[in-house]
């Protein structure tokens, strides 16, 4: 088993070692951090919740111009400086004692992560063949959990000795974790800059396409949405098991264990059925469907059942859930990557990406209102938002596609147009009237769909 969850030899290997590293030190930091703030730093609950909102609001905001920096300046040496720089923002953390410093370390941290996580996926891009893509994803999101299932033990270690030093100690493993990380990457293939240039006599291609791509930006607000489960099992579990169901304390130590381990077992088995965009929508859509059964089991924990019945019911849910994960993420990777123009691959996986601090911020408010103040009515609500949310990808897909389809044929349309011999006497033939052979017009006249735009 240990040996089919390893990428391939060469860049998807180092990939996952760098994957490795970072996910050990990230995995200690989580668990630690609110503590350190708070013990340490001295920081209020209500200042770190907020520092950490507004931060990852502007790395969120990062993703995309980082991403286009590393389509344009190369991807290894991006991704690279950006590991390097999220090094330096948490070894930060050691030596701050104000909430304006933490707030701008916080911010720094944020807009590092963030635009590592486009810069890495321009570097697979550049450097895995397109079909084997979503697999390699696969065995890079069992990579992460292992890695994060190791730091949080870690982790846990310094919380028990509760001490100073402990907490210093897990950052500055942080730190090490990603130089490491740094190390590895430095060592793959360099990928060329490939941002498509505009041809002579064209406008200019727009610096940041994918701002003006609806198609795009459709699926990844989609995408978004069914990222709601993250807050899920992080914060609205262990609300409701506490507050609403008669099972044992650690039971959401046990669900979270679970997940952790299926994604690691099964996240590769899943991938290998999602291949091209019509298997990847229907991954997607049937995640919808499984997430709206588990909300349903969820709720059901909540009937008058004695420990062990309602922690079973809970498992059970939680089964649900993890399915329906497998699908979304292995969907989700084969639409981001097959919906991004060729050259712009980071940039886009930057805009895709900001579907996680999009859930991750706005996710708690909602989910908490839902199950916390509405109950069993709150989680069918909930469900249902998923179900609807995996139906609409579908519509969604297929108008990316669409709109990826013109952009491919644009060019070709152009490049046509300039092998026809010009009319005699100055006269313009009626195709080279209708511009690019799509519509009527003048001469060069595109849609914005066919600027890429």
């Amino acid at each position: 088993m240990a040996l089919t969850l390893l990428p391939p030899p060469g860049a998807p290997r180092a990939l996952a070692a760098a994957q490795l590293s970072n996910s050990v030190g990230d995995g200690a930091f989580y668990v630690c951090s609110a503590l350190y703030f708070s013990r340490i730093v001295g920081l209020s609950a209500a200042q770190i919740g907020l520092g950490l909102t507004l931060a990852w609001a502007v790395g969120s905001l990062a993703g995309v111009p980082l991403g286009h920096l590393a389509d344009r300046r190369g991807a290894r040496g991006t991704a690279v400086v950006l590991a390097l720089l999220t090094a330096g923002s948490v070894a930060a953390f050691l030596f701050i004692r104000s909430y304006g410093l933490f707030l701008v370390a916080a911010a720094a941290y944020a807009t590092a992560q963030c635009g590592l996580a486009a810069a890495r996926q321009a570097l697979l891009a550049g450097l895995v063949d397109k079909e084997e893509r979503t697999g390699v994803m696969a065995r890079l999101q069992s990579t992460l959990n292992a890695g994060l299932a190791v730091g949080a033990g870690l982790g846990g270690l310094a919380l028990h000795l509760g001490s100073r030093e402990a907490f210093l100690a897990v950052f500055a493993l942080d730190v090490a974790a990603f130089l490491i990380c740094a190390l590895v990457l430095s060592g793959l293939p360099k990928v060329p800059a490939a941002e498509p240039a505009a041809e002579p006599g064209d406008e200019a291609a727009p610096r940041f396409a994918v701002l003006r791509d609806r198609p795009y930006a459709l699926v990844s607000l989609l995408n978004a949405v069914l990222l709601l489960r993250l807050p899920l099992l992080s914060l609205a579990l262990p609300l409701w098991v506490s507050a609403r169901t008669e099972a044992p304390g650690w039971t959401v130590s046990a669900l979270f264990v679970l997940n952790t381990a299926a994604v690691m077992l099964f996240q590769v088995r899943v991938a290998r059925s999602v291949t091209d965009p019509a298997s990847a929508t229907r991954a997607v859509r049937s995640s919808g469907a499984v997430m709206l059964v588990s909300c349903a089991v969820f709720a059901l924990s909540a009937l008058a059942l004695p420990g062990w019945a309602a922690l079973g019911v809970l498992v059970a849910g939680a089964v649900l859930q993890v399915a329906a994960e497998l699908r979304q993420s292995a969907g989700s990777w084969q639409l981001s990557f097959d919906l991004a123009p060729a050259g712009r691959v980071g940039q886009y996986q930057g805009f895709f990406g900001t579907g996680v601090p999009l859930a991750r911020t706005a996710g708690p408010l909602l989910v908490t209102a839902l199950l916390m103040t509405w109950g069993v009515p709150g989680w069918f609500v909930l469900g249902g938002i998923f179900l609807v949310a995996g139906l609409a990808m579908g519509p969604a897909v297929r108008w990316a596609e669409a709109a990826a389809a013109r952009r491919e044929f644009a060019p070709a349309a152009r490049a046509g147009k300039r092998k026809r011999p010009v009319a005699p006497h100055g006269w313009c033939s009626s195709e080279e009237l209708r511009g690019d052979g799509v519509g009527p017009g003048f001469p060069g006249l595109r849609t914005h769909h066919e600027k890429g735009m």
